[in-house]
């Protein structure tokens, strides 16, 4: 299976900010911003993948650095910056833009898992994933400890699992 650059797995959005995606603070809900980021993130893992169907399998801890206020346009980057056998850690980047001041400044970072799913429902392979700029080599070099870290986490989250009930709270 060939090695794809980091930059063809790249997506772009930028969208504008609505009254209705705004919080009781005026700035963009949190929920609203990790559904773009969510989104964003997919096109990535099946640009990289050229699979129908990839799967959220996590998300690492979602950084709000910024608000994003309604004069403000919001632009996600996202691409692909390790690869394990069937999964992929995409990065989203987001910048928020004042409109009238041309001011930029970061509003959230968060890496996301995906898991590249075939037509019998089980994960498939992928490429592998090549660094080249500076931003990109970072990423790449600093992969395996996220990677050790979302194995730990997994494993805490089954250890709770294991420990918690799933009788109907109301009863």
């Amino acid at each position: 299976m060939e090695t794809k650059k980091m930059r063809e797995t790249r997506v772009v959005q930028t969208d504008q900010v609505l009254i209705n995606d705004l919080n009781n603070y005026h700035s963009l809900f949190g929920g609203v911003l990790m559904k773009k980021m969510d989104g964003c993130a997919t096109l990535s893992a099946r640009r990289h993948s050229r699979i129908k169907e990839c799967v959220t399998a996590s998300t690492d801890s979602v950084h709000f650095i910024a608000p994003v206020r309604q004069s403000d346009s919001v632009c996600i980057e996202s691409f692909v910056t390790y690869t394990g056998t069937s999964s992929m850690e995409i990065f989203c980047k987001v910048t928020a833009e004042d409109l009238e001041t041309g001011e930029r400044r970061f509003a959230a970072t968060a890496f996301f898992t995906f898991v590249a799913i075939g037509p019998d429902k089980k994960p498939v392979q992928v490429p592998k994933v090549e660094p080249e700029s500076d931003e990109e080599q970072y990423l790449y070099e600093t992969s395996s400890e996220r990677v050790k870290i979302r194995d730990m986490k997994r494993q805490q989250n089954k250890e709770v699992i294991s420990r918690v009930s799933l009788d109907k709270p109301w009863d």
